[in-house]
């Protein structure tokens, strides 16, 4: 048995056992054939006798092999004749994996490489890549110091199971925080602690749609709502915006809604904010109609114009919004906390449905969240951020004014960490060209067409600046400007 080989990973028991019961399935070692001596193979394998007798009798133990005093170790005869490896590897290519209906509808709606939170990492000096906070502004000193605090002084009653809402000093924290910088009217029994904004949008869009039901999505959209609703096999019905925001009084030609999900407060990725009128609007359709609003409020804090508008749960005296937000762009994704505010009428459902998924959050995170948030501290963070978001904001509004002058249109800049860029003298089948010519000069693009269920026929790019310092702004808008006259010369461009 010379070619019994060790894969190098864990006890050399379990390596040992994992090489045999290999054998044993490929038929290399076939039904009632005896195994080598334990001392043999212990030499064979440069292994001691008794490392190979623990191999063994985990086999015998799962039924692999059987073993009888006299006649040593045999593999076991009942073991069902299996196909050669290479049969196996063919049958699995011609056969694809059978799925349930929701399944199915994952496999052909969802396209993997273009969801937003798969999107590749590319080690680019100047990034423009949306959705990221600012790293390097952190306060990391803060937070550990918050951290280490509830983990020396954790008890013993909250290292069992949680209740699935989420811990009721973070629900507290949360309905107090929200109340003040968003406006939000509730208490903290309709706060449930999710794992991220995705969470949210799953559990509402798994309790309230049915598949066939009619879901508004705004044109263009966040994919993870269509992405979700695909899965559920909703029918979407697409509504369009324009610089004020969701085009509300499209919304009397879509019969029978259940849910309408949107971004009013900076509309995503387009980046206009809904007005007032419309808000009343929207709120009047779903009352009439007896639908839900599902609100995203991913980046409401960071408003640089005018004066800062309230969510829209803060308008709705009926029941009807679903409200959630997250702290992936307060502080840091990887901490997948987020928060999905329900009418009092929903939260029993929506805590049984978080139950079902993951049976709840991650106690210590949430127990530092809230006393980040009860301190100040958050506030204090955000009020900074602020601050240094809008200097970027008009690093990036200058940038573009100077090199790219009337040839770019940008939208959304008047809140949130990102801005649409609009390139008339590009067709969006240009966009592929536009970011390779902008990755060979260290620049990071990312295309506006996911976000369409019909893109326009004129490039749109999306950039992010909430992670890039004022300087690397200037310096990036620079080299897009050069690789856009690449592409507009004809070098790469469809005309």
């Amino acid at each position: 048995m010379l070619w019994l080989r060790l894969d190098g990973d864990g006890p050399l028991h379990r390596q040992a056992y994992r090489a045999l019961r290999a054998a044993i399935l490929t038929g290399r070692l076939a039904p009632g054939a005896k195994l080598p001596a334990t001392r043999v193979l212990a030499r064979e394998l440069g292994l001691s006798r008794n490392t190979v007798l623990a191999a063994y009798e985990q086999l015998v133990a799962e039924g692999y092999a059987t073993a009888r005093t006299g006649s040593g170790t045999r593999v076991c005869e009942t073991l069902p004749e299996r196909p050669a490896r290479a049969e196996v590897e063919r049958r699995r290519l011609r056969e694809p994996p059978r799925l349930s209906a929701f399944g199915a509808r994952i496999a052909a709606g969802i396209p993997h490489a273009q969801a937003s939170w798969s999107l590749p990492r590319e080690p680019l000096p100047y990034d423009f890549r949306y959705g990221e906070p600012a790293y390097a502004d952190l306060p990391l000193a803060t937070w550990s110091r918050l951290l280490g605090r509830r983990a020396r002084r954790l008890s013993v009653r909250r290292l069992a199971y949680q209740a699935p809402g989420g811990a009721p000093e973070l629900r507290e924290a949360l309905a107090s925080y929200l109340a003040r910088a968003r406006g939000v009217r509730a208490s903290a029994e309709q706060v449930i602690v999710v794992h991220g904004t995705q969470q949210a949008i799953d559990l509402t869009t798994r309790l309230l749609v049915d598949p066939g039901d009619t879901v508004v999505l705004e044109e263009p959209h966040y994919t993870g709502f269509s992405f979700c609703l695909a899965a559920l096999g909703a029918k979407p019905v697409f509504v369009p915006v324009d610089d004020e925001g969701l085009r509300v009084s499209a919304l009397d030609a879509v019969r029978a809604a259940r849910l309408a999900c949107v971004t009013p407060s900076h509309q995503f990725p387009a980046g206009s904010v809904l007005p007032l009128a419309r808000r009343l609007a929207l709120l009047a359709w779903a009352r009439r109609r007896g639908a839900y609003l599902l609100e995203d409020d991913y980046d409401g804090e960071f408003r640089y114009t005018g004066r800062p508008l309230e969510c829209l749960q803060a308008l709705d005296d009926d029941g009807r919004v679903l409200y959630t937000g997250t702290a992936s762009k307060l502080l840091f994704p990887a901490l997948r906390v987020g928060w999905l505010v329900a009418p009092l009428a929903l939260v029993p459902q929506l805590e049984s449905a978080k139950a079902l998924a993951d049976t709840g959050t991650a106690t210590l995170e949430q127990l530092a969240l809230a006393d980040f948030i009860r301190e100040g501290h958050l506030e204090r963070h955000v009020r900074r951020m602020r601050a240094r978001l809008a200097a970027r904001r008009a690093a990036l509004i200058d940038a573009a004014a100077s090199e790219l002058g009337q040839r770019a249109e940008l939208r959304g800049a008047d809140a949130g960490l990102h801005v649409l860029l609009r390139l008339d003298e590009l067709r969006m089948a240009d966009v592929r060209a536009l970011r390779a010519a902008c990755r060979q000069r260290g620049v990071g693009v990312y295309p506006a067409a996911p976000f369409y269920a019909r893109p326009p026929r004129r490039a749109e790019v999306l950039l992010g600046y909430g992670a890039l310092s004022e300087e690397a702004i200037r310096e990036g808008v620079r080299r897009l400007r050069r690789a856009l006259d690449e592409v507009a010369r004809g070098e790469g461009a469809s005309r």
